[in-house]
């Protein structure tokens, strides 16, 4: 869905420059909250969003529309699970990694938790930012209610094909409409910082770096 220039140029800026972008492009929140935090290593991940939508069920159900998705998404993907910011419930283990990994996918987003932390840090490198570490199963508790529709995660509206870039940071969304500009914007904020955090250290002065630059 978007080219490897695209992809490999929000690998090199930072969220922060990214979500700064956001802000002034889409004039809407692009950062989820903190509590989506990176839970297995400390890799970045770039790619477009596939989304998840989980509801409340008695019933004992396979995670289906996740199931499907990890098989059938385009590689690349990142996969984006909501579920109204249940903390208690995981909504990803060690066996999605495994079917995700295997199909070359970027990364998980969870607005709930993971689980088998220990074993997929043991077996892969696959990146994964959950709300929350927790042992329990979604089986009995929620069911997937549909993919690729728009969700919220994090406080942010996700819709399917929307750019995630996630690093030490946190986790940002930029609007599939804005992703050019957006990079463009936070290639240019990437450049005048190092500009600027030259300038301090060279005038051993935080004071003369902000009034050149303009920009905390």
């Amino acid at each position: 869905m978007y080219s490897h220039a695209i992809i490999e140029g929000f690998m090199k800026v930072s969220t922060a420059s990214v979500s700064d972008a956001v802000d002034k492009i889409a004039k809407t929140r692009g950062f989820m909250d903190h509590a989506i935090k990176p839970r297995i290593n400390e890799k970045k991940i770039v790619g477009p969003a596939v989304t998840i939508l989980e509801g409340p069920t008695s019933e004992s159900l396979p995670p289906k529309h996740a199931l499907d998705a990890i098989d059938e998404s385009p590689k690349g993907s990142v996969i984006v699970i909501a579920i109204n910011a249940e903390t208690d419930v995981a909504v990803w283990g060690g066996l999605m990694t495994a079917g995700a990994e295997v199909n070359g996918h970027a990364g998980a987003i969870l607005d709930g938790a993971v689980r088998d932390v220990t074993e997929i840090r043991r077996d892969s490198d696959f990146q994964v930012f959950a709300r929350s570490v927790c042992p329990s199963t979604t089986v009995g508790r929620f069911e997937t209610l549909a993919s690729n529709v728009p969700v919220i995660c994090g406080g942010v509206n996700v819709n399917p094909g929307d750019l995630i870039i996630a690093d030490l940071d946190g986790v940002v969304v930029v609007p599939k409409e804005h992703v050019d500009a957006v990079l463009e914007m936070a290639t240019e904020i990437e450049g005048r910082e190092a500009e600027q955090a030259r300038l301090i250290r060279e005038t051993k002065s935080l004071r003369e770096g902000l009034a050149k630059y303009g920009r905390i």
